[in-house]
């Protein structure tokens, strides 16, 4: 078969890349959610363009992908350091924070762009970065964290506009939700940038794209605003909907949010079966490696969820 990295095309404009998709979402995402996710997770692909993200030498990048069917998508690609997990390079709490939004919102409310984790054999994945390092070993393999890049979105500045929060219900609903699950995912990270606003005026959505400093990760030197609640008014419908959440279902959804099988020349993504071991988060064993959250992470979020509902019945918040 075709290798999928056989062309890396270098400084091209991305007008060339970017064409309105029959299957558009909104303005902000162009295509649903499971097309987005199937491309990223499963199918081949040439890359187009691939630029650091921030600083020259920055591990995480910028990148165009080019498929056969001209739906390219563009993305944040970061590849996953030795052993899947380290502070503000966590793939499974990427991923977590996608899955989790799932159970709480509908498909159109997304707050979190569709994140997903691909594996590598290391011998192909030394074509596109030639100073990689494998993330396991026996056999040699790289995992990269893959998440939409969102179109007609605000860079940097204030996301939250309290005087567009009280006169504008779509903006103060998109908020609201965003602002729910950061507290939820207990994000503590307000470097600019990490929350962003649609510049659609007819649907003001907010965006969480970072979530790699959450869960049980340490704070930020940027500080940690949006774990709290800052709004006084939520949407009831998703009220509504942090009543349904079990335990059961956190366990289901959060504990395997990625999960690869391998041989010695290759490894794919595959539906995850039962929890390795509910006390880690990241677990390789024979030749299975899964991404999740730890039992004790399933369970602050849990904590997290019934708090919000303990203070809605105080009285707190004021319902829309």
């Amino acid at each position: 078969m075709r290798s999928i990295y056989k062309n890396l095309l270098l400084a091209v404009s991305f007008t060339i890349f970017l064409t309105t998709s029959l299957y558009a979402q909104d303005s902000n995402i162009l295509y649903t959610v499971s097309t987005i996710e199937e491309k990223l997770k499963n199918t081949d692909f040439e890359i187009f363009r691939f630029k650091d993200l921030r600083f020259k030498g920055d591990i995480g990048k910028r990148v165009i992908l080019r498929y056969q069917d001209g739906n390219d998508l563009q993305i944040k690609w970061r590849r996953a350091l030795p052993g899947g997990h380290e502070f503000n390079n966590a793939p499974r709490f990427e991923m977590a924070a996608y899955e989790l939004q799932k159970l709480i919102l509908d498909e159109s409310e997304y707050v979190v762009p569709p994140t997903v984790c691909r594996g590598f054999m290391f011998d192909e994945y030394k074509n596109i970065e030639a100073e990689a390092i494998p993330t396991f070993r026996k056999p040699n393999l790289v995992i990269v964290m893959m998440q939409y890049w969102l179109n007609e979105v605000t860079i940097g500045g204030e996301v939250y506009d309290k005087e567009k929060f009280e006169v504008n219900p779509t903006y103060a609903k998109h908020f609201a939700n965003t602002n729910i699950m950061t507290n939820i995912i207990n994000h503590k990270d307000s470097n600019e940038g990490n929350l962003l606003t649609s510049t659609d005026e007819d649907n003001p959505r907010v965006f969480t794209v970072d979530n790699g400093v959450t869960f049980s990760s340490p704070e930020s030197d940027r500080g940690a605003i949006w774990k709290y609640i800052r709004v006084k008014k939520l949407p009831r419908k998703t009220i509504d909907r942090l009543k349904q959440i079990t335990t059961k279902d956190l366990n289901e959804k959060l504990g395997v949010v990625a999960q690869f099988e391998f041989t010695e020349d290759k490894i794919f993504s595959v539906y995850p079966s039962k929890n390795l071991n509910p006390r880690k988060g990241v677990r390789k064993s024979g030749n299975t490696i899964q991404f999740g959250l730890t039992s004790y992470e399933i369970k602050a979020v849990k904590k997290k969820i019934d708090y919000i509902l303990k203070q809605n019945k105080k009285g707190k918040y004021e319902l829309f």
